[in-house]
Order: structure tokens, then sequence, then C-alpha cells
């Protein structure tokens, strides 16, 4: 209660009241985007750990979601209803990828077409400057990414934020939508939102860096001067009156209402508005994690978790017999083993060659599963160009590694 009066400045009693109804579960959230001292106190928590310098807790909202499943089903569903993304439309994704990105605007319900903006292995999978100058096409309307990667699991470096920042310059209808789940893994991490934040649509979520992937805990955030509200705002006149009949029931004027509001309602399909929402004892355990990360002043947890993910990396490359890959922009959440370098290194280029020219590589990784209990996921299902294996490394303790 000290550090929320003193630190952060808010009303202990207000605090204490939102808290324990919330965790009670006595009444519906109100408002329903997020609950008002939680929204304060997740905004200071994900400007921190995003990177996020010079921005004020009131130049941006939050909605509280059920995890990144539903940020991302709310976040297409309602860039389709709002008009701003339209069947046929051109779309990037940065690859390698989380797979349903891959494959939720390939849906009947999108029908999006993709450009891939693929990330360079000899670049330690950083995004070649000639990929991402492929959003200076107008055509494209949106860059859909996962920063740090899944899964290459490297964080976008400063040069690649540099050339998306001059991009958005040329570009300022660009929609960027950026999942940053892994960024409080990295080192130093600077999301898009921090660089970008007007054209940008920030995932986070506690899962991952909480271990409580069961709780479904996430935020959508947006800067209150986005692209989405002034792409809206310059819709033609029956589009704007299509929209303004899907949203009267919500208030007299209903083109006054923000993207991130039209979010909210599209999650209950605008009818069921009134009882939107995270549920409160959710809100409450987000703020619980967030407070618990900004009252450790020596980030004593932080550094716990990153050292377990980097020592099991370091135990799994050790166990194959070769170098622990090395790279200041690295995770370590996941790692991707390049099956052709490996086997070189391991047994020489002659069983490479024919490992590569007679062996499918899907193929060598159910073998392994099979003799040994160990599974790997094929890099190919994320978009990797190249034979490799995804090795998740959150998990498993790390004598198995």
């Amino acid at each position: 209660v000290s550090y929320v009066r003193d630190q952060l400045g808010l009303d202990p009693d207000l605090f204490l009241l939102e808290m324990v109804e919330g965790i009670l579960g006595c009444n519906y959230p109100v408002p329903d985007r997020m609950l008002r001292v939680s929204e304060t106190i997740i905004k200071e928590y994900v400007l921190r750990e995003m990177g996020v310098q010079g921005m004020q807790k009131s130049d941006l909202d939050l909605f509280a979601v059920e995890g990144g499943t539903a940020a991302m089903a709310y976040i297409f569903n309602s860039l389709k209803e709002n008009k701003i993304i339209k069947n046929g439309d051109r779309i990037a994704i940065g690859s390698p990828i989380f797979t349903p990105y891959l494959e939720i605007p390939k849906l009947n319900d999108y029908q999006l077409e993709e450009v891939l903006i693929e990330a360079d292995p000899k670049l330690g999978w950083q995004y070649p400057e000639s990929e991402l100058r492929k959003l200076e096409d107008p055509s494209i309307k949106a860059f859909f990414l996962v920063n740090p990667s899944n899964p290459p699991s490297v964080k976008m470096s400063d040069e690649g934020l540099a050339i998306l920042a001059d991009i958005v310059k040329k570009r300022p209808d660009l929609i960027i939508l950026t999942d940053d789940v892994y960024g409080t893994f990295a080192d130093n991490f600077k999301s898009l939102f921090a660089i970008c934040p007007d054209n940008t649509i920030l995932v986070y979520l506690f899962s991952k860096y909480f271990g409580a992937t069961g709780w479904r805990l996430g935020v959508i955030a947006l800067s209150n001067n986005n692209v989405l509200d002034k792409q809206i705002a310059n819709l033609s006149k029956k589009e704007k009156k299509e929209l303004e009949d899907r949203y009267s029931s919500l208030t007299t004027d209903p083109a006054s209402i923000k993207f991130i509001d039209r979010l909210v309602a599209d999650s209950r399909n605008v009818a069921l508005n009134h009882t939107a929402g995270l549920s409160t004892p959710q809100q409450v355990q987000m703020v619980l994690f967030a407070l618990f990360n900004m009252m450790d002043s020596r980030q004593s947890y932080k550094k716990a978790v990153k050292s377990v993910v980097r020592e099991r990396d370091a135990a799994l490359y050790r166990q194959l017999g070769v170098d622990v890959p090395t790279d200041p922009n690295a995770v370590d959440y996941y790692t991707l083993v390049n099956l052709e370098n490996t086997s070189r290194t391991l047994y020489g280029d002659e069983f490479a060659d024919w490992v590569m020219k007679n062996k499918n590589p899907t193929e060598l990784l159910f073998r392994v599963a099979d003799e040994t209990g160990v599974v790997l996921l094929p890099g190919s299902g994320f978009g990797v160009q190249h034979p490799a294996a995804r090795a998740s490394l959150d998990n498993p303790i790390e004598y198995k590694y």
C-alpha cells in the first residue's frame, strides 16, 4: 500500500477498495475496459518494461484481456468490423513467427494476402533492411510481428527499430501489431510502441514471465493519438453510417467511440457490452504481478528468470556438442537448432550433405522423439525456410537438456 501511495501517487483507500472488491468478484468490471486503479498501475509497469520514455500514463489506454489468444482474436475482429482491413488487403508478417499468425489472415473471415518480412539467420535472425523496406509499399496495410521473436527468440536490434521508425515517417498510415510477451526476458528491451507509439498496437502478456499461463492475463495498449482512430475518421460516409448503426446502442454519439473501446464492445458482440471485461480477480492478479516486479528494486526475480533460461540454453548446446550461440539480442526463451550446421559440426560435410539430400527434417525430429523421448518442433511450422528444430527452454528442468 505504501508503494502505491508514495511511489505511484495513488489514493491508498481507492486502491484497497478496488483490490478487495476485485478479488471478491462481487461486481462486473467497471469500467469494462479495465478497472481504474488497476489500469494506472499496469500502465506504469508496461511503460517501464517496454522501454517507453517520455510518454505520460494519460497518453495511452489499456484493455485487459484473457491472454494473447483473446487479444489477437479481438484485434483481428475489430480491424475487420471497423473496415480498417478488408478482404484481399495485403498485410506483412515478420517471419519466422508463432504459427497462428500465419494462419489467421488466411481464414475465410479475413482472406488477407500475406507478405513475409523474413528474418535472416546469418544476421542473427534480424530483419534485413531490404526486407523491412517492403513496408514502404502503400498497398501493405499492416505489419504483424512478435518481438522478441518466436521461435528465433531475439529482440529487434536498435538498427532495425531505427529503420522502422524511418519507414513510419514515410508511411504514417502503417499499422503495426506487436506481440511483446517475451520482452521482459530481454536485456534493455525497447518495444516498437516506444519508437512508433501512434502506429503501434501493443500486446503484452503476463503469462510467460510470471509462469502463469493458466491465469490468462494480458493487455492491449494504444496511444490516444493512434492511427486507427484517424483511419476510422477518414472512412466514407456510407461506411461511417454502417459503424454508427453498429455502435448506436452504446452512446448517442457512436462516431466518437475510440478504437480501443470498440475492441471492448466487439469482444462481446456489441449488444453484450454492458457485461464485457476481464474478470476482476484476474485483474487483481495482474496488479499483484506488476507490483511485485516494480517493488523488486534489485530486479532479483528478473535476473533469476533470465539466468534459468540461459543456463538451459547452454546445457542444450553443450550436450549437442556444438558451440553455444552468443548474441547480445538473444532472449533464449526458445532456440532454433540449425540441423544442417549441427550435422556438419558433429559428423562432417559428407554426412550433412547426405542428410539434407535424403532425409526430411521432420522425419529426423520424429526419430529423435522416438529414440530419446525429446520432442522438438520443426522450424518449417513457423515459417523457417532452412531445416531447423525449435526447442522450448521454458519448461523442463536443466538436467533434462
